[in-house]
């Protein structure tokens, strides 16, 4: 729980998942990296079909580097052999997160698909994050209504160093983000649609929205920033207003002050249930560039779109390496 470190080795029991999250943008705003480490992999069709009895079953740690010049990703899942797990490590095959001196320590080394025109042959991710939070947050928020679901902003900033070996891409800094989701039964059976967002303003203090609409028709809207005292506090945000839709046609939308347009500044993920942009909004008078996510439950209970799945979400039943 807050104050022991992220807990790798949190309990997964049967229809939960447990998910850590990280992502980065470099200074120059060329570059950013996401990756994201489950348990009970909830975007699984493999896991969904498999009745959702053995989360640890599920696992993988998805990774995706982000250029100017073109997107690479893997998400592989591997099964149960491939897993190791403790209080302060978690690894999946080849890649793992380790909690050392108050730093999270990524190495990955996973295996893309081909994705022209940037790749046509599979490439090899390989590298190292190193993330060093400016602080470790101690509250954890319910994002519905019933408290199934749960959302800890670990270090809701960061400095974040990305070493790549292998991956047509250049290491960078830059500013980072850390946080932790787990629920007990799948997303969407809970939820209709979420909207989050995080960034940093102007003094490097943490921004975060998080705006959540269950099947039930509760709504919870969650934000947060940073005060002087290195806590974070509630405040209460403008209208949220929409942006561009999806390629699929998933609804984007991002709160900003009256009067002031977002802007949809870089699509980073595009699919069917789910995207992830970099956008440019005003709250409080501010101009903020924030990293945003939409995603929608009904789509991602949709059979069509847990048979398309597979194309980017391997699995391996047995670890190879």
């Amino acid at each position: 729980m807050p104050g022991e470190g992220p807990r790798f080795d949190l309990a997964a029991p049967a229809h939960s998942y447990l998910w850590w999250y990280v992502d980065g943008v470099s200074d120059c705003g060329r570059y950013a990296v996401v990756i994201i480490a489950f348990v009970g992999s909830v975007f699984s069709p493999y896991y969904a079909w498999s009745g959702r009895e053995d989360p640890e079953n599920h696992v993988a740690i998805n990774v995706a580097l982000y250029s100017v010049n073109g997107n690479r990703w893997a998400m592989t899942e591997r099964g149960r052999a491939a897993l190791e797990r403790g209080h302060a490590e978690f690894r999946v095959g080849p890649s793992s997160f380790a909690w050392k001196g108050g730093e999270l320590i990524i190495d990955f080394d996973e295996t893309g698909p081909p994705f022209p025109p940037v790749q046509y042959l599979p490439m090899r991710l390989k590298g190292r994050i190193v993330l060093r939070p400016h602080g470790i947050m101690d509250k954890v928020f319910d994002i519905d209504d019933l408290g199934g679901h749960r959302w800890w902003p670990i270090a809701p900033s960061a400095d974040i160093e990305v070493t790549i070996e292998k991956g047509d891409v250049p290491s960078w800094k830059g500013h980072g983000y850390f946080d932790s989701n787990w629920g007990i039964e799948p997303v969407e059976e809970c939820f209709e649609r979420w909207e989050w967002a995080r960034g940093v303003d102007k003094d490097g203090k943490p921004v975060m929205l998080y705006d959540a609409l269950c099947l039930s028709g509760e709504r919870k809207l969650l934000a947060l920033r940073g005060n002087k005292t290195g806590r974070l506090e509630e405040w209460s945000p403008p209208k949220r207003q929409k942006l561009k839709r999806g390629f699929w046609g998933v609804d984007r939308y991002v709160h900003s002050d009256e009067n002031a347009a977002p802007k949809l500044v870089r699509p980073l993920e595009d699919s069917p249930f789910y995207t992830r942009s970099l956008v440019e909004t005003r709250l409080q008078g501010e101009q903020l560039h924030m990293m945003h996510e939409s995603f929608s439950g009904p789509r991602l209970a949709s059979r069509l779109v847990k048979l398309m799945l597979p194309v980017r979400m391997p699995r391996r039943s047995q670890w190879r390496g």
